[in-house]
């Protein structure tokens, strides 16, 4: 698999729900990423050990000069390799770079979010986020996310850590009635915990497009102002069911949900899909896990313009 720095993605074309997947193998199981995720394939390269280095952490591989940690997928996954892994998945996530050893990579699919299932309750699923039923094999679609917030403790800080505000602020915040679409249980639940420890109490939370966009609808039945029903929605990126692309473009051709602001918060915030959400109507693109950017958006949305924190001083 090339360099992937061109525009290719079907995920990057304007709310088709439709995306890529690399198929990548470790023993007999089947997994996929979302091609918006991975930068390259590589054989796999030498490593330089790295002394008290996270358990799933081989050491670091250089490419092109940038250092860069590699994770062991299949000891992270805790499944026995047929055969010695020979590739590295190259990623940025969460502007973060980083590589995922893993046994053998098969080839790229398109599909539809529609297509793919949330992970069935059987057990801790934590790092699978859906399923994809193939002809003759079942894809489970990781959720890199997680698994590289286990390693670096600083993206969850990042999603919990917020400039407090005022008891007047928050008062006001907690008015406001706001919708979240995010897969992740993981993010999902620090994110409507931060949002409501910064006052932000009134969060209805889903875990994929699909069910927000038909709570949204609902919302949009009831009489009076939309506003008194929901004043923004905060949505991921590559969702189940439906992506938050899609969901963002439905809304946009609402006639009642229309003027609703909409975020997109998502590891997947490159500068291409900043223009393909620019184009959908978004009122803001951030970037996981900038959680105190997110808010400070929000109350730029809801009240025109940033509110005073408590550690703001008056000119």
């Amino acid at each position: 698999m090339a360099n992937k720095n061109e525009e290719k993605g079907i995920l990057l074309e304007t709310g088709t729900n439709e995306f890529e997947i690399v198929e990548f193998s470790i023993g007999n199981v089947h997994y996929g990423i979302n091609v918006a995720k991975v930068r390259e394939v590589i054989t796999r390269a030498p490593v330089t050990n790295m002394p008290q280095a996270h358990p799933y952490i081989d050491g670091l591989f250089t490419l092109r000069g940038k250092a860069i940690p590699l994770v062991n997928l299949p000891r992270c996954l805790n499944v026995q390799s047929a055969d010695a892994p020979r590739n590295i998945i190259v990623t940025e996530i969460n502007e973060y770079y980083i590589g995922f050893l893993v046994e053998n990579v098969s080839r790229i699919h398109r599909i539809s979010w529609k297509d793919m299932e949330p992970s069935p309750e059987v057990g801790d699923q934590s790092r699978v986020v859906g399923i994809i039923k193939m002809e003759d094999r079942i894809v489970l679609l990781l959720d890199f996310e997680t698994i590289i917030a286990e390693i670096n403790p600083e993206i969850n800080a990042k999603l919990t850590t917020f400039e407090e505000a005022t008891d007047d602020i928050k008062a006001r915040r907690s008015d406001i009635h706001v919708v979240v679409a995010e897969d992740s249980a993981m993010l999902r639940d620090l994110l409507v915990t931060t949002l409501h420890d910064s006052g932000y109490r009134f969060v209805r939370d889903f875990g994929n497009g699909q069910d927000a966009w038909e709570y949204l609808q609902k919302l949009a039945e009831k009489p009076g102002p939309i506003g008194d029903h929901v004043r923004i929605i905060v949505s991921d990126v590559e969702m189940p069911k439906m992506d938050g692309h899609r969901l963002l473009k439905l809304v946009r051709e609402h006639e009642r949900l229309a003027e609703i602001p909409f975020v997109l918060f998502s590891s997947l915030i490159s500068e291409e899909m900043r223009r393909k959400g620019e184009s959908l109507g978004a009122s803001g693109q951030i970037a996981k896990p900038e959680i105190n950017d997110l808010i400070g958006l929000l109350d730029n949305l809801v009240f025109g313009v940033p509110i005073k924190k408590s550690t703001d001083v008056d000119d």
